[in-house]
């Protein structure tokens, strides 16, 4: 089968209305648990024909990757939100619980993700680098207001819940995480300028 490299032209209103179904149908799919969802299922499900796959992706992988992005995307775009809603150490707090429901998400889409891991992909290198700078964003935010302390990176606060996200495998994990991440976020607190 021939593979149509997609251009970097705008799409029109049909195509671009066929990609998000694909990556729709795909999200869902890998979400519930479909890591290994096969191209042709997904295109049936998105009721549109194999040939418009790839006309949208090169690969199967790149899809993967693509539905990823759009997660990551999602997820690194909540600080803004967050910030005009919530005093920054709350907008911070409610940040760190959508990693850990992000990582939940995640844990889905693990498998599909493995098929990736072996290609020189730049893309969870990419992701890490935005949750940190949203991370950083919303601590920068919390230390001008004194309520957060000053010396935690963003980069540094995501190694940290890596290390309580990689629970996922063991039973009820995600509540000791959100546990956990309330005291990480204590200690946030601790030593900041306008602390109780």
């Amino acid at each position: 089968m021939e593979v149509l490299v997609p251009s970097s032209r705008p799409l029109r209103a049909d195509a671009r209305r066929n990609r998000e179904a694909l990556l729709a149908v795909a999200r869902e799919a890998f979400r519930t648990g479909e890591a290994d969802a096969h191209v042709e299922e997904i295109a049936r499900r998105a009721e549109v024909a194999v040939g418009t796959f790839y006309r949208h992706f090169e690969t199967r992988e790149a899809l993967i990757e693509e539905v990823y992005r759009q997660e990551v995307a999602e997820l690194c775009a909540a600080p803004a939100h967050l910030l005009d809603r919530h005093a920054p150490d709350e907008a911070l707090r409610h940040f760190l619980l959508l990693l850990v429901e992000h990582a939940a998400v995640g844990k889905g889409m693990a498998v599909a993700l493995e098929s990736i891991m072996a290609t020189d992909s730049p893309i969870f290198d990419d992701a890490r680098t935005q949750m940190a700078q949203a991370l950083d964003q919303l601590l920068q935010a919390g230390t001008a207001a004194g309520t957060i302390r000053g010396d935690v990176s963003g980069r540094t606060l995501l190694r940290a819940l890596g290390g309580i996200c990689g629970m996922h495998a063991t039973e009820g994990w995600q509540n000791e995480a959100v546990h956990i991440t309330a005291i990480l976020f204590d200690g946030l607190r601790f030593g900041a300028q306008n602390a109780d």
